[in-house]
């Protein structure tokens, strides 16, 4: 990359590191769930709520997320997301109580939701045309690091004795303190300062990213911002990227992709491994994310995001069914399973993991981003809530419980790859501002 772009390389990887949080926040709980069940005596029901409560939590963080990025700015909203973090990884590894436990749960929860919003967002607002998309996609690299690291910890610690899940949970907040200490190093989205009318700051931060022809960005942002201010996110202006930020985050869920990363152990003493081995299998599937969605990113600026979606939904079709099929017969499913997910979690990688938040961050003019992304991140983590929630009261109150998930994921993954090949927009190589025209939104 040009050297113009060093800066907003820097700062947009800082703000990235919010995604790692993210990754390990949703992915450590694999490791704990089955202990925390057996301690505190709960069925399945009150066992998917435990897991599901940090999701419920991410479903209020994404839907209150746009108010406080909007009026307090995007920089003051990561340092506070820093902080719940770690707040959440102290409280849940010294909690003695099951409801001190779903508090810190979902305490954390609140931290992801907010954080999938802001944090694509800010770097979206932050980065140049020529690299957004691989900047905004360093927030999903790192959501898969996290969620790697995640699984290496549970699997380096599940030998330690009775409190191993104590410390799986709590080694959370060095990362989170390290986060806390860069983050107030970056400036604030020079989007945001032109929206509140700080210009002089704004133009000096466009510079320092490499940004050309900032007279006439910022003068078109103002046009933007003064047809916002008229208008609603739900006035009727904004139908099209709502419909495809919903749609996108709808089926970005319905892969079952929480359900296998929450539940990935038991989902391989399912399929016929032991306790340990289980564990192992959950550490090959982080990888084959990091590794898929590194690729991805190497290539999305160049291939686009719509050739990505059309590529992994094919792919996840294939590899859900087959799991699917492996499941028929409970704890016969054996080695084909995890090649199977690897395959699965390649093909998400590849497609929905590393487009959903750069696809959503560019769609909405400014002055509705943050309500836009709020919207399109609520979605995705309700419908997350619903199938992380229902997974274990399926497959344990059936025999052929996984079956019925999994086939169930592969026909939604059909259905996603006939909406992004039929109406989905491509915004590879655009600035904001002219995807906004080119949705009819000027």
């Amino acid at each position: 990359m040009p050297p113009r772009y060093n800066y907003a390389i820097r700062v947009s990887l800082i703000a990235a590191l919010g995604g790692f949080l993210f990754g390990f926040e949703v992915a450590v709980i694999s490791g704990a769930e089955k202990t925390i069940q057996q301690l505190w005596g709960l069925n399945s029901f009150w066992q998917g709520f435990t897991v599901a409560s940090s999701l419920i939590g991410t479903v209020a963080g994404s839907l209150v997320a746009g108010w406080p990025a909007q009026k307090y700015g995007r920089k003051k909203v990561l340092v506070g997301i820093a902080l719940m973090y770690l707040l959440s990884a102290v409280g849940c590894a010294l909690s003695t109580a099951w409801l001190l436990f779903v508090l810190f749960r979902f305490i954390g929860g609140l931290a992801v939701g907010i954080s999938s919003v802001v944090g694509p967002m800010y770097i979206s607002e932050i980065s140049p045309a020529p690299i957004r998309g691989r900047l905004a996609g360093s927030f999903q690299v790192n959501i898969v690091s996290g969620i790697l690291v995640a699984y290496l910890a549970n699997f380096l610690l599940s030998g330690i004795g009775e409190d191993a899940w104590r410390w799986m949970l709590g080694v959370m907040a060095i990362p989170a303190a390290v986060f806390a200490l860069l983050v107030r190093t970056i400036p604030e989205s020079p989007r945001w300062l032109v929206l509140n009318g700080q210009d002089a700051e704004a133009e000096k931060i466009f510079a320092r990213t490499g940004e050309t022809g900032i007279t006439a960005l910022i003068k078109e942002e103002h046009a933007l911002a003064s047809q916002g201010i008229k208008e609603k996110l739900f006035s009727g202006k904004y139908n099209k990227p709502i419909f495809y930020a919903m749609l996108l985050a709808m089926f970005n869920q319905l892969s079952g992709i929480n359900a296998i990363i929450y539940y990935a152990p038991r989902i391989f003493e399912m399929a016929g491994f032991d306790e340990a081995n289980a564990f192992q299998q959950s550490v090959y599937i982080g990888a084959a994310n990091l590794l898929f969605t590194l690729l991805a990113m190497s290539v999305i600026d160049r291939f686009g995001r719509k050739k990505l979606l059309l590529i992994g939904a094919a792919g996840m079709f294939v590899f859900l069914a087959l799991t699917a099929i492996a499941f028929s017969k409970p704890g016969q499913g054996g080695g084909p399973v995890i090649l199977y997910l690897i395959g699965f979690i390649a093909c998400f990688a590849f497609s929905q993991g590393a487009v959903i938040w750069v696809f959503i961050s560019e769609i909405f003019p400014n002055a509705v981003r943050s309500q836009g992304s709020s919207l399109g991140s609520f979605t995705h983590w309700i419908m997350a809530a619903i199938i992380s929630w229902t997974f274990p009261v399926i497959v344990e109150g059936s025999p052929q419980g996984g079956f019925y998930s999994f086939i169930f994921y592969s026909v939604m993954m059909l259905l996603s790859f006939l909406f992004i090949w039929r109406v989905m927009p491509e915004t590879k190589g655009r600035s904001l501002e002219q995807i906004q025209e080119e949705l009819g939104i000027r």
